[in-house]
């Protein structure tokens, strides 16, 4: 499968963004879906994920109240809805595909296939 985020961009504080991710080559269904994201000089972090599952969300507690993961099964797309951005939101944003379990789907090794990421820059 290969996937394609999109729609980072630079915003202000408080502002919003919609990121979007694409699958070609394989249908998300039964699929995990995650978000993750690297600033400069940290290691990647889980941000949000749904599960293959039944459809959970899980949050990592910065992003909780106001990011929210869906996912569009017919047009192949899961996003990621962030609000009241804050300027430690500044990252590169990564989505990928895997099965992991839910008791551990923040975890990035569990993850197969990723996407090239897309940068979110917000300004104070």
């Amino acid at each position: 499968v290969q996937l394609q985020a999109s729609g980072g961009g630079l915003v202000q504080a408080g502002g919003s963004l919609r990121l979007s991710c694409a699958a070609s080559g394989r249908s998300f269904r039964n699929w995990s879906v995650g978000w993750f994201r690297q600033a400069p000089g940290k290691e990647r972090e889980f941000v949000a994920a749904i599960h293959w599952g039944g459809g959970t969300t899980r949050y990592a507690d910065s992003v909780k109240g106001r990011f929210t993961i869906s996912s569009d099964n017919a047009k192949n797309t899961v996003y990621l809805q962030m609000n009241s951005l804050k300027p430690e939101d500044t990252a590169v944003y990564y989505c990928a595909t895997g099965r992991p379990v839910l008791s551990a789907i923040d975890l990035p090794g569990l993850y197969r296939s990723w996407g090239q990421g897309t940068q979110v820059t917000v300004s104070s």
